[in-house]
C-alpha cells in the first residue's frame, strides 16, 4: 500500500469514527429528552386522575355552576387526548403545540373552577376538597419542574444537532429538531393579580 492509500484509508476511518460518535451522541440526547417528556407525562396523568375527583367532590355544592364543571371535564378530555399524541411523538412540533394549547385551556378552566370556590365558604372549608386542591397544586409544581427538565434536554439536543459537524451528520441520519413545550396561558392568567386593601 502506498502512502496515499494509507492517508486515504486513515481519513475514511476517521470520518467513519466521527460519524459513529456523532450518531451515538445524538441518540443519547434524543433519548434524554424523550425520557424527560415521559416524566411530564407521568405528572399529567396524575393531574388528569385528580380532576374527576375534584369535580365529583364539588358537584353537590355547585349545582348552578354546571357550565364551569362541564368546561373542566371537556378541557380535561382534550388535554388527555393531546397528551397521548405528544407521548407517541415527544418533540414533534405539532404534538407539542397541541399539548401546550390543550394544557392552557385546561389551566384556564381549572382556574375558573377554583375562583368559583371563593364564593362558597362551606366548599372552601371542606377537608377532602382542600386536600384535593393541595394535591393538585403540588402536581402543578411537579409538572412545571418536569417541563423545565424536558425543555433543557430539548435545548441541549437541538444545540448539538445544529452545531458543526453534528449538523451535517444529523441531517444524514434523520435527526429532526425537537419542539420545546411552552406554557400557554390565557391573558387573564398572565396578568398580575389586583390587590385591594379595603
Amino acid at each position: 500500500m502506498s502512502i496515499g492509500e494509507w492517508i486515504f484509508t486513515a481519513v475514511v476511518v476517521a470520518l467513519a469514527a466521527l460519524a459513529v460518535a456523532i450518531y451515538n451522541r445524538l441518540v443519547v440526547l434524543r433519548n434524554r429528552f424523550k425520557n424527560a417528556f415521559a416524566q411530564i407525562d407521568v405528572q399529567l396523568k396524575r393531574r388528569y386522575d385528580l380532576i374527576p375527583n375534584l369535580v365529583e367532590s364539588v358537584k353537590g355544592y355547585l349545582q348552578h355552576e354546571r357550565g364551569t364543571l362541564e368546561a373542566v371535564v371537556q378541557a380535561r378530555g382534550s388535554a388527555v387526548n393531546a397528551a397521548q399524541r405528544a407521548a407517541a411523538a415527544p418533540g414533534d412540533p405539532a404534538a407539542m403545540q397541541g399539548l401546550a394549547q390543550a394544557e392552557g385551556a385546561l389551566g384556564g378552566a381549572l382556574g375558573r373552577l377554583l375562583a368559583v370556590f371563593e364564593a362558597y365558604p362551606d366548599l372552601k372549608a371542606n377537608q377532602s376538597i382542600m386536600a384535593l386542591q393541595e394535591e393538585l397544586a403540588s402536581t402543578e409544581n411537579k409538572i412545571a419542574f418536569a417541563r423545565q427538565a424536558y425543555n433543557d434536554s430539548v435545548m441541549h439536543y437541538n444545540t448539538k444537532r445544529e452545531t458543526f459537524p453534528d449538523h451535517v451528520f444529523a441531517g444524514v441520519f434523520g435527526f429532526a429538531a425537537a419542539e420545546l413545550l411552552q406554557a400557554t396561558e390565557s391573558v387573564e392568567q398572565r396578568s398580575a393579580p389586583k390587590v385591594s386593601f379595603r
